[in-house]
């Protein structure tokens, strides 16, 4: 992800270059940040996830999005656009905004090469700040992979990770479980270059 460097935006400069912008971008507390393409194989988790979770969430008070989305996270000035999200109805706006959610559920982010770091540290650190978020979802695109936290309490979170098609990713604050045989359903994985942060950690342990 490339920072635009020179300057730093309010809020309100961001948001209004946001809207005619040709590409997405991130906002850091003053940093406006394009987001990189996806992937064909980024894509169809996201839609695989968003799609098996609008069906699962039918008639429920809970809502789902997928990428286009904007996030505000007002601890942290921050302006994202979650990969997939669940909202607990009623949804909530920033003041003064109609396209602007600001009290996710759960948020999950498909990793790729580029932005695994962020969506692990500075993302992460960003999304625990909202006092609505309950679990974060972090997708491998490069191998049968899930990490899952869910919140058991204040500044404390529980981690459990899935590996393999026969794996069952089941989240705690909805009634919701996926395979990850359907969750990777059409997932080209000789299409994408390896590999995974934690695949390296463990070929270097």
């Amino acid at each position: 992800m490339q920072a635009q460097k020179q300057r730093y935006y309010s809020p309100e400069e961001y948001l209004a270059l946001e809207v005619n912008a040709k590409e997405r971008h991130i906002y850091m507390d003053g940093e406006i940040i394009e987001m990189p393409g996806g992937t064909p194989n980024h894509n169809q988790i996201a839609g695989n996830l968003y799609a098996s979770l609008n069906f699962a969430l039918k008639r429920q008070p809970f809502q789902g999005f997928i990428t286009d989305q904007r996030l505000w996270v007002p601890n942290l000035r921050s302006f994202t656009y979650p990969d997939v999200m669940v909202i607990a109805q009623p949804i909530e706006l920033m003041e003064g905004r109609k396209d602007t959610l600001t009290n996710p559920l759960i948020i999950a982010e498909i990793l790729s090469n580029s932005t695994e770091s962020y969506d692990r540290a500075q993302k992460f650190a960003a999304y625990r700040s909202i006092s609505s978020l309950q679990e974060y979802v972090l997708i491998d695109q490069y191998a049968m992979h899930v990490e899952h936290y869910a919140k058991a309490e204040s500044r404390k979170w529980i981690f459990c990770e899935y590996d393999g098609e026969d794996s069952i990713l089941t989240l705690a604050s909805v009634v919701f479980q996926i395979s990850l045989a359907d969750l990777y359903d059409k997932v080209d994985f000789s299409s994408e270059e390896p590999q995974a942060v934690y695949e390296l950690q463990e070929d270097e342990a």
